[in-house]
């Protein structure tokens, strides 16, 4: 994979990362939980507003979540789709960190100031590449907000529901998001929230992120064995290459 499309990924990518903190829900009182919630059937009526408010409420309350992912994702040009699995990790403020099984093997790891990607050899390859740049805020379009935790999904979105039953989503609402002030890294953002009862409140849960470009290619991302607020160590958000990486300039 050259950089270039490299980049290009993981600019769709980090959009999913900076959602995907939403995901979060949180027991009053325990500040180690984990995905135990039942989904209302059929959820009730609910407006976008209420549902968008009932994600940013439980991602505002969050300080670490952890998952499992399944990521596919559709390039129109070739017609073509690719598969991936792996393990997400995120930690406030603006720490994540995605291990993806092989055959891929990709490490994105952020300790909330600099980036660092790495993706090793392919094969006939001796040596894997590595990737490292700062991450200013200036540089991050508005979804990246959720990383630092400034953001807010009223504030920022244009908010819509769609039918959970043309979606597939039956048991949860599908909230789309279109950014109010256009981004080249995507045209719209797609939640597919469950929401749950925890400690006699309603969490919404991000279960599904699907992320949509102007040219209509397609990035998304399922979540399984989700935790939340879970202690997790910052040396977990620092990454040391395999001796003999090429370093390649962003």
């Amino acid at each position: 994979m050259t950089s270039r499309t490299f980049l290009a990924s993981l600019a769709a990518l980090l959009v999913a990362v900076s959602t995907t903190l939403v995901a979060s829900a949180q027991n009053e009182g325990d500040n180690a939980t984990s995905m135990t919630g039942q989904p209302a059937a059929p959820p009730p009526t609910r407006n976008a507003r209420e549902v968008a408010a009932l994600v940013q409420s439980f991602y505002d309350q969050t300080t670490s979540f952890r998952a499992n992912f399944h990521q596919t994702q559709f390039t129109k040009l070739y017609n073509r789709y690719e598969r991936a699995r792996g393990e997400v990790v995120f930690k406030k403020p603006g720490k994540m960190r995605f291990d993806y099984d092989r055959p891929n093997g990709q490490v994105f790891v952020s300790d909330g100031e600099r980036l660092t990607i790495y993706q090793p050899p392919d094969e006939g390859e001796q040596n894997g590449q590595l990737i490292e740049r700062e991450i200013s805020e200036d540089q991050l379009p508005l979804a990246f907000s959720f990383l630092t935790g400034t953001g807010r999904l009223d504030r920022d979105f244009q908010l819509r529901l769609l039918d959970p039953q043309r979606e597939g989503f039956e048991d949860g609402y599908v909230l789309e998001l279109r950014p109010r002030e256009a981004t080249p890294q995507y045209d719209r953002v797609v939640f597919f929230v469950r929401v749950v009862s925890r400690g006699g409140r309603n969490a919404g849960v991000i279960q599904r992120v699907l992320i949509v470009d102007s040219q209509g290619n397609r990035n998304r991302f399922d979540f399984r064995n989700m935790q939340f607020n879970r202690d997790v160590a910052d040396d977990r958000f620092r990454f040391r290459a395999p001796e003999g990486s090429r370093r390649v300039r962003p």
